[in-house]
């Protein structure tokens, strides 16, 4: 479960875990997940390419990479295509064969750069570089972006997920308000919502939607304690009241266009955020595989502020507070898990756990994937 800062035992790990908040990262810190593919298709893969030579929107892997410097590397394959064109500010700046990546350069600045890849036959897929760059909130990236197993794409530029916004520059929140943020779902519990309120542009809608149902106390000691209370987290996260209700209400919004741009954080966007995107993308279509990637990202994102948190600690301190900071397999497996053992299935948790109907979840489907 992911604990606030003010929980821990040791002055150290009090000064150490809150000074997290005050951290900035290079702009360049955090880059999209880039896919790859083996270098001998797997059946399942080649039956998954045939479907999407065959589907509306033919591509199987694309990504954007902003490399902070004005460049941008475009990479995708889209099999059975003879070719792509690549779009950016409404004029061609690329265009490769089926499986290609190329790098584009003069560019004119924008907020967030946006690339349209348009093959030769089937529909075009637009799409930007995951992270906002925001140097204020690393963690800060769309939650769009990946393909479906049905060989639909959810749409980028709709959802955000994200850590705590106390620290958002004025340059940040000026940002969000250009990017049409609309809603913004608060993840927290009271104590770190009073700590560290959220900076957000004037006019966006503020949710509070306490997963946890009230402030975390439980402190680990030792290292193994630590992995067992963020295991239990996991499977919290699927149990709890107070957690259906909170994620309840974000699916419903998240369907809703009226509520678009709609961003969704807690403290690290680590945990609880990391289930809300996981289950979100789960009731898209996505597999399970790239779910976890997506989970284990965070890792990458916060990386050197989770560096300099661990940096003047004790080892033993260090170990201790280690599993609290980083996303790992185990503490979403254990969310997975839980639904299995409460529910039988995925839908059943939507349908019973959430109390989200056939009306929501056509609406989720709509407002977030292509079509």
């Amino acid at each position: 479960m992911e604990i606030p800062h003010s929980g821990y035992r040791a002055a150290t790990l009090l000064a150490a875990a809150a000074a997290a908040l005050a951290l900035t990262a290079p702009a360049a810190l955090a880059a999209p997940l880039r896919p790859t593919a083996p270098a001998s298709p797997s059946a399942g893969q080649q039956a998954s390419e045939q479907r999407a030579s065959e589907h509306a929107v033919p591509f199987t892997e694309a990504a954007v990479t902003d490399h902070g410097d004005g460049s941008y590397t475009v990479s995708w394959h889209a099999p059975g295509v003879r070719s792509v064109t690549v779009y950016a500010g409404g004029r061609q700046v690329a265009r490769g064969g089926a499986r290609e990546t190329v790098t584009v350069r003069g560019l004119p600045a924008a907020d967030r750069q946006w690339f349209r890849l348009a093959p030769d036959r089937g529909e075009p897929l637009t799409l930007a570089d995951r992270s906002l760059h925001l140097a204020s909130a690393p963690n800060f990236r769309d939650a769009g972006g990946y393909r479906t197993a049905d060989g639909r794409w959810v749409r980028m530029g709709v959802l955000y997920r994200t850590s705590e916004l106390s620290k958002l520059t004025d340059a940040d929140v000026a940002k969000l308000r250009r990017l049409g943020i609309r809603t913004d779902y608060d993840l927290r519990s009271p104590g770190e919502r009073a700590k560290a309120p959220d900076r957000i542009p004037e006019g966006t809608r503020y949710v509070v939607a306490d997963v946890n149902g009230g402030d975390v106390t439980e402190v680990p000691t030792t290292p193994e304690q630590a992995v067992e209370l963020m295991t239990a987290g996991g499977r919290a996260y699927v149990s709890l009241e107070s957690a259906r209700t909170a994620y309840g209400a974000l699916f419903r919004d998240a369907a809703d266009p009226g509520a678009q741009a709609l961003m969704y954080h807690c403290n690290a966007g680590k945990d609880r955020t990391g289930w809300a995107s996981a289950a979100l993308l789960t009731a898209l279509g996505v597999d399970r595989e790239t779910v976890m990637r997506d989970y284990l990202a965070t890792n990458e994102y916060r990386a050197k502020e989770v560096a300099a948190i661990l940096a003047p600690l004790s080892p033993h301190d260090a170990a201790v507070l280690r599993p609290v900071l980083e996303a790992r397999p185990e503490f979403l497996n254990a969310s997975f898990t839980e639904v299995e053992d409460r529910y039988g299935t995925f839908g059943d948790y939507l349908r019973k756990g959430l109390g989200l109907d056939d009306r929501v979840l056509t609406g989720l489907r709509n407002a977030l994937l292509t079509d």
